[in-house]
């Protein structure tokens, strides 16, 4: 099944990763049109950033090698990409929007913070469906390998519900290496985590550095350490009810807000519910 694919990423237009996955996209016969941020913008999570009617957006057409479609660099975060692609910016609505490759794995806690992820959410959010595709990293990129797999996961999405978000993830490995395509739950914490290391009187020294967690089992970071790729299908705007939070009800100052980790129910909200 080939349809209309908007690639973006959050590592910039001229990183290795999104040419290669538009690539293998394109050769697979899907219509590809790359629109993605002419910087690194990584751990944009779903910002727009900044426009309005009198801020225009600055982007320039540009070309990859080897690589037949039409390609956009543009001044904004990846979600913006998702955005412009809503509103058939540079190309007619597409089916999909596939995010990456991302130079790392996206998995755990931390995809909120991800741009790649991040893309793929805002697709959802603008009436799409969207695939979040990222690697880990070795002593070489395995590109190739991540952008075999999410050919492989392609004509599951398409087939699928409107509107989802998947997140594929693949470890450092050659394609022969890789165990296996497994369901994965989020894990409670990423791979890394921001840790302020130092503080001066004008600046703050923010590092990621290598968290010393032991993933529960059948989580995404778990069987990537295992050696499987992982998918997992995340939900980006969600309500959180319990039973004395009523819809149109007034707020009683007395009782507490609803949360997930108390057991209250979750919940697409209607605007997902009436089209999904």
């Amino acid at each position: 099944m080939n349809c209309r694919i908007v690639v973006t990423n959050d590592d910039g237009v001229d990183s290795a990763g999104i040419q290669v996955l538009a690539r293998y996209l394109e050769k697979a016969g899907h219509d590809v049109t790359i629109i993605a941020p002419d910087y690194d913008a990584s751990g944009t999570g779903t910002s727009l950033g900044t426009y309005s009617a009198s801020r225009p957006i600055r982007f320039k057409e540009t070309k990859v090698e080897s690589f037949g479609g039409s390609v956009f660099a543009v001044a904004g975060p990846p979600a913006l990409c998702s955005l412009l692609a809503s509103n058939e910016a540079f190309c007619n609505r597409p089916d999909l929007v596939v995010s990456g490759i991302n130079a790392g794995m996206n998995v755990g806690r931390s995809v909120v913070h991800s741009g790649t992820v991040g893309a793929a959410i805002a697709a959802q959010n603008f009436g799409m469906r969207g695939l979040a595709v990222s690697v880990g990293g070795a002593d070489q990129w395995y590109w190739e390998c991540a952008a075999d797999i999410a050919l492989q996961v392609v004509p599951s999405i398409l087939s699928g519900p409107d509107r989802s978000v998947t997140n594929v993830n693949v470890p450092g490995l050659p394609i022969e290496s890789v165990k296996g395509l497994k369901w994965g739950h989020l894990a409670r914490l990423g791979s890394v985590r921001g840790v302020v290391k130092r503080l001066t009187s004008s600046n703050i020294y923010v590092e990621n550095v290598r968290t010393d967690y032991n993933p529960e089992r059948n989580t995404d970071l778990a069987l990537t350490r295992e050696g499987f790729a992982t998918i997992t299908c995340l939900q980006g705007a969600t309500e959180v009810w319990n039973s004395f939070s009523i819809a149109g009800e007034e707020f009683d100052v007395n009782s507490r807000v609803c949360g997930a980790m108390a057991g209250d129910s979750v919940c697409p909200p209607l605007a997902y519910a009436s089209q999904i």
